[in-house]
């Protein structure tokens, strides 16, 4: 039989490195899964909801910076795609949506299904295109890989069923070409300039972010000969061990005093391969040099004395050639005090002590860590959650921890998870998220279930949207109604899919709970009632932010109040 459009795209997808495909099928993408069933060689994983096929290519991609690909069906089903791409395309990973589309002979006809593909996914997708012709497919196939992989974002081909199933035109050209872009050194006439300005600075700091991945030995090199502390994005808290004595912690809510008072204090301040949004965290002096691949990052957050494009491991490699070892410790010795200070902080929040009966959602945390195998993925939901365990988790620095650290959205840790878990079965995965996220797409642990992914789910249980509560209550609001949740028995839930289903309602029952759930085989949940009235540690709170907390406390109480008198 000639080779079908369908076949010649499993094929090209298989000789760029992709072994999975999630999606919903549908009769628009028949020719396409029938493809794949003859091919054998990529796996079909059928998701329960389109977005969680997003959000799994997402994961998988963000997790091997390789092309991840999923699929939804004409009109609903495309559609459905677009909200878990944002992951991808806000956190800069390769992937390719491909749907399906109507006939060509029906397009303008207001036929069942139809829309504009193109124009929808304009906004989150590198590049998009529908295929009308099957002597057009394979060029456009070429284009979208290599548009995913040179934007490291989203690419998303428009197939019709007809076209799909059309007898091929060639092969994809220059398969051997789509691959990850290479590294790009920078010019060497900036890192003598920069090397000028770091030998002429009294105290550096480094604030590395995920650009540093491939980068860490040079960094750590770095860090050692300018007797530099090293600060962290959310991002780039696994890269090194939590006990590193050069890491000393993150910036801002999901971080601690000691890095943001490093950065501020630092005479000369490193950003390396960090797109760090929050600028009121950053130096405002102009006392930075930043080093990114991404020309259009440098400068966008902080006012700089010296951008450099180029990435970080040549980078690192060139300026240790030029930078002189710093003998003056003063520096460091202040900031490591300050770390060990803020670290004895967290301690004692976690110790399960201070919970007078209620399970604190730090202290699960730190269990968690703690307990979870030293080379386990961690994938961590939006929410109170992600600061819970971002400041509380001691990462081994083999450990990897994914999030939607741009994108911010609740209810992704599930769908990553699935397709982070489907790489390889036999790794730890576990999902932390709160009662919100873990709900919105629940379907998604049916995937899990179904397609025999182990991952094990800690679901923060505080019967409320946390961080909305806690954002109304910042801003002196009492907190809405619409705020709290009426939640199923997730334990239950998780027996009712046939996977096991664990309950912690108690300090007592936490870490056997915790144990259980991570030696259990297969996918699991532990239902974790956390006291929800915990506050998060933030760095240099503002004292109208302190009243205002106050104010809504009081506001709280007295609608309470009301609300028994008028119900007695």
């Amino acid at each position: 039989m000639a080779e079908s459009v369908a076949d010649v795209l499993v094929s090209t997808l298989y000789e760029t490195g992709v072994r999975q495909i999630f999606g919903v099928v549908g009769d628009a993408l028949n020719p396409l899964t029938d493809a794949i069933r003859r091919d054998k060689r990529i796996e079909w994983i059928g998701v329960r909801h389109e977005e969680g096929a997003a959000q799994a290519a997402a994961g998988q991609a963000k997790a091997t910076g390789k092309l991840a690909v999923c699929c939804g069906t004409t009109g609903p089903g495309a559609n459905h795609l677009v909200a878990g791409l944002y992951e991808a395309r806000k956190d800069h990973a390769p992937v390719l949506a491909i749907s399906g589309g109507v006939p060509a002979a029906k397009r303008g006809t207001d036929y069942l299904q139809e829309n504009s593909p193109d124009l929808l996914f304009r906004d989150v997708a590198a590049y998009t295109q529908t295929v009308t012709a099957a002597e057009q497919a394979a060029h456009v196939f070429h284009q979208a890989i290599a548009h995913a992989y040179a934007h490291r974002g989203v690419a998303h081909i428009n197939v019709p069923a007809d076209i799909l199933g059309a007898k091929a035109a060639g092969q994809v050209p220059g398969v051997a070409m789509l691959h990850p872009r290479p590294e790009m050194a920078p010019d060497p006439e900036d890192i003598e300039r920069a090397a000028r300005l770091i030998n002429n600075a009294g105290s550096v700091a480094l604030f590395a972010g995920n650009g540093c991945r491939n980068a860490v030995p040079g960094l750590l090199s770095l860090a050692d000969r300018l007797n530099a502390p090293v600060l962290h994005t959310f991002r780039a808290k696994d890269l090194v061990a939590y006990n590193h004595p050069r890491w000393i912690g993150g910036v801002g809510l999901i971080g601690g005093a000691p890095g943001v008072d490093a950065l501020r204090d630092a005479d000369l301040v490193l950003m390396l391969g960090a797109d760090y949004p929050y600028s009121e965290y950053l130096p405002t002096r102009g006392n930075v040099i930043q080093i990114d691949e991404r020309v259009e990052a440098l400068g966008r957050r902080a006012p700089i004395e010296l951008g450099i494009a180029g990435s970080l491991r040549p980078a690192l490699a060139q300026l240790l050639e030029s930078v002189v070892q710093k003998t003056d410790g003063s520096f460091f010795d202040k900031v490591t005090r300050h770390r060990e200070q803020w670290e004895d902080t967290l301690d004692k929040r976690c110790d399960p002590a201070q919970g007078k009966g209620r399970i604190q959602p730090e202290t699960v945390a730190r269990l968690l860590g703690d307990l979870a195998a030293p080379d386990a993925t961690f994938v961590i939901d939006t929410g109170e959650v992600t600061l819970w365990c971002g400041n509380w988790f001691r990462q081994s620095g083999r450990q990897r921890i994914l999030a939607s650290f741009n994108n911010a959205a609740v209810g992704t840790a599930l769908g990553q998870a699935n397709g982070i878990q489907a790489l390889d079965r036999s790794k730890q995965v576990i999902v932390a998220a709160g009662d919100g996220g873990f709900t919105m797409l629940l379907g998604e642990f049916m995937t899990s279930v179904e397609h025999q992914l182990p991952l094990k789910v800690v679901v923060f249980n505080n019967r409320g949207w946390g961080l909305v509560h806690l954002e109304m209550e910042e801003a002196g609001q009492p907190a809405f109604a619409g705020a709290e949740l009426r939640n199923l028995d997730f334990a239950a839930f998780a027996r009712a899919c046939g996977a096991h289903g664990f309950t912690a309602r108690t300090p007592g029952e936490l870490e056997s709970a915790l144990k259980q759930l991570l030696a259990t085989p297969g996918p699991a949940v532990l239902n974790a009632f956390i006291d929800p009235a915990t506050l998060p540690i933030m760095p240099h709170i503002k004292a109208d932010q302190v009243w205002k907390f106050g104010i809504a406390k009081v506001k709280e109480a007295m609608q309470s109040l009301v609300g028994s008198q008028s119900g007695g």
